[in-house]
């Protein structure tokens, strides 16, 4: 893992005191903390636990199965620790808009656009570069054509995303047509 993943216990002492005992055994960190702080702690990289019923947040795990072996309870953390990473892996952020390529949603403040597998391909494509990419570029990468094709394949389908995205978030600008081809606009 390339950041420590940290199971932060919110006023749940006792609970913090028996995995202190096994820590060096733990493959993720644990803090004790009983302040409000912890509201801002919606990274990926954290897990909470809290005796308080009232406390709601982000990347909160709920035991309500007793007893618990604690072996079973550790792997139902690093199961939620793995969740959170594969989640954070497969939505991507464009400006002001979030992309989940699992479900092909494209959001931006709670509206939602369902998208097609090549209008998410012609969006991450397009992502990835600073400068316009041409119509071949696009051919050759999204739809895995190696020869220069007389189609109007490309310019249908940005076509069709473009007034997509300008119907649903009001968006005319998110993929520019320029003189060497489209670009994205975040």
């Amino acid at each position: 893992m390339s950041e420590q993943q940290t199971l932060i216990i919110h006023k749940f002492n006792a609970l913090f005191d028996i995995l202190h005992e096994v820590e060096n055994l733990l493959n993720f960190k644990i803090k004790s903390v009983n302040g409000v702080d912890i509201e801002i702690l919606n990274d990926k990289n954290y897990l909470i636990i809290s005796k308080d019923t009232n406390f709601k947040i982000d990347n909160q795990i709920y035991i309500n199965e007793y007893p618990l072996y604690l072996s079973k309870f550790i792997e139902i953390i690093n199961i939620n620790f793995l969740k959170n990473k594969y989640n954070e892996q497969n939505n991507i952020n464009i400006g002001c808009y979030y992309i989940n390529l699992n479900s092909r949603v494209m959001n931006k403040n709670n509206e939602k656009l369902s998208l097609t597998e090549k209008e998410a391909k012609i969006i991450i494509f397009l992502n990835k570069f600073n400068k316009p990419k041409s119509i071949n570029e696009l051919q050759k990468n999204v739809w895995g054509h190696k020869s220069k094709l007389e189609t109007h394949t490309v310019e249908t389908h940005i076509y069709r995303l473009r007034k997509k995205i300008e119907k649903k978030f009001k968006d005319n600008k998110f993929i520019s047509s320029l003189k060497g081809g489209y670009k994205i606009n975040a």
